[in-house]
């Protein structure tokens, strides 16, 4: 007999909330008609993004490729991301949430963390009611399904909330984490990958519940702080807070960019990788942040990527002082005659920008220019629109569509607008795909 993780049952309440196939709902719940259909989306990139559940059971996967995808799932109706609609939708899903608590955190655009610690009085009703009633607020006002976890850490949430997909509702109190970790390969932990699994499986631990049985000398032995908080809240002591603050610190940032149909040619690739880095600087200056390092990154054709990882000689995040090592490093992996299908960007070692230190061998009065120069560029993007001011190395991007033909539809929140729209300035909405 198995024997229990002795804890009380609710110190703490946390629910992970976890929309199921959320790119696919969303396009279900604009499009009722493909209610019950197959949904992929994905198709301007040419590869699943996301895949209801009625194409999930004909075996169509997260990162298939199209094609691949027609095979399992012929009658498919493949459609393209519209990332506006399903940030909308996002966004009311959270607002449903802080209805119920006003400690919310986004994990990501379908995932949330909830405490609801003490508010049984509030709800005249247990967590699982709690828990209930909000998955079924998301369900009504949204038309879009959500599996929830409820448990006394957020790692035993998370569990949960993957336990019984799709719509499911699962909550693991203290005195049954047990049950929910003996079955649990050590790999589907929240926060363990594969080296840390690797490893364990080495010295015996094959499930959650082998991990959180070892002692605490055993886990300080072989693995690092947060790993032992991993083990912390498998045996139900919670470590992680929710966090109700917008993320503002970041080890790195990247973009990358896809493009059909497929391109060997230098300019082009070279543009779309130039608005890759201004993506990245913009959102790094947002956070006033500053990078020391630089990857740059082709992806060919045949899914094989060719990087390169450079160190800057001072931190930055001013494009016009990071062209020279991006064109460096585009010169190093580009090869002519090869056709590229997506080019990334990844900042790297981010510290704060205020107060940088400068060599002797850097040219200061003509940084602190660049630097009055690009708040200039980003009150102007502020107040107009992204990209309202932009760099000519990456005016062929801008010129040429990033999808042509079969591929370039696009959906219909960014190709559709109503009177007082424009292609910069949309209300907060998503459109049905009728005519306007």
């Amino acid at each position: 007999m198995e024997q229990p993780i002795l804890i009380r049952s609710w110190p703490r309440a946390i629910v992970h909330l976890d929309a199921d196939a959320f790119f696919a709902s969303c396009e279900q719940a604009v499009k009722p008609w493909l209610r019950g259909k197959p949904v992929i989306t994905g198709k301007e990139r040419g590869i699943v993004a996301a895949a209801s559940y009625e194409a999930k059971a004909r075996g169509v996967e997260r990162g298939m490729r199209l094609f691949e995808a027609k095979k399992v799932c012929p009658d498919a109706v493949f459609l393209p991301s519209d990332y506006e609609t399903y940030s909308l939708i996002s966004l009311r899903m959270f607002d449903i949430l802080r209805r119920f608590s006003p400690d919310v955190e986004e994990y990501s655009i379908d995932e949330a963390f909830v405490d609801l610690t003490g508010l049984r009085r509030s709800f005249h009703g247990p967590y699982s009611q709690i828990a209930s009633r909000m998955q079924e607020d998301i369900g009504r006002e949204l038309d879009i399904s959500v599996s929830v976890g409820v448990s006394v850490s957020k790692v035993l949430a998370k569990i949960g909330s993957k336990y019984n997909k799709p719509h499911g509702l699962t909550l693991i109190p203290g005195g049954e984490i047990h049950f929910y970790l003996k079955d649990l390969p050590i790999e589907k932990v929240w926060g363990i990958g594969a080296n840390t699994s690797a490893l364990l499986r080495k010295l015996g631990v094959r499930t959650a519940l082998d991990f959180a049985r070892r002692d605490e000398r055993f886990v300080r032995k072989y693995l690092s702080k947060p790993f032992i908080e991993i083990w912390e809240e498998l045996n139900g002591r919670s470590v992680y807070p929710v966090s109700t603050a917008a993320k503002k610190d970041y080890q790195s940032i990247s973009k990358t960019r896809t493009f059909t149909p497929p391109s060997g040619q230098r300019d082009f690739v070279a543009a779309q990788l130039s608005k890759n880095l201004e993506n990245a600087c913009i959102k790094a200056r947002r956070y006033g942040l500053a990078a020391c390092g630089l990857i740059v990154c082709l992806r060919g054709q045949d899914f094989r990527d060719h990087g390169v990882e450079m160190r800057l000689s001072s931190p930055s995040a001013f494009p016009a002082q990071l062209f020279g090592p991006l064109n460096e490093g585009f010169n190093a992996v580009f090869a002519q005659g090869t056709l590229y299908r997506s080019t990334g960007v990844v900042l790297t070692g981010l510290v704060p920008g205020a107060g940088t230190q400068y060599t002797l061998f850097d040219d200061v009065p003509r940084i602190e220019k660049m630097a009055k120069l690009y708040k200039a560029v980003d009150n102007l993007s502020q107040r107009f629109g992204k990209h309202t001011v932009q760099h000519a190395a990456s005016l062929p991007a801008k010129l040429y569509a990033r999808h042509l033909g079969e591929r370039g539809d696009l959906p219909v929140r960014t190709s559709k607008v109503v009177k007082g729209e424009s292609g910069r300035q949309r209300l907060g909405l998503p459109m049905l795909d009728v005519d306007v």
